[in-house]
């Protein structure tokens, strides 16, 4: 898994709501079937976190929640859509019906 497709998992985790470190690798799991290890996804927050794609809300115990920001939404959407269509031209090609 390259690191922008680990970034693109952890904003589409975090869609549904702030959530830690350990909530959004489970999350990811339950969308995937694995866990990125802990660089990957440590990496992704930190890469996230500098363009301004997710904050840091305030600790909950030794929990650190980050939720997306309003420019992760609008990225997160961009990325979904252009992988969207790749996914239906990819499909079409197969002749495999569209759901």
């Amino acid at each position: 898994m390259q690191a922008n497709d680990s970034q693109t998992l952890v904003l589409s985790v975090l869609a549904d709501g702030p959530k830690h470190g350990y909530a959004i690798n489970n999350a990811i799991e339950e969308l995937t079937g694995q866990r990125l290890g802990a660089g990957s996804l440590y990496g992704a927050l930190t890469r996230l976190e500098a363009k301004g794609l997710i904050e840091t809300l305030e600790e909950q115990g030794r929990q650190h929640p980050v939720r997306l920001t309003t420019a992760g939404r609008e990225v997160l959407e961009k990325e979904l859509r252009a992988m969207a269509k790749v996914a239906n031209a990819g499909l079409r090609s197969l002749g495999v019906p569209l759901t």
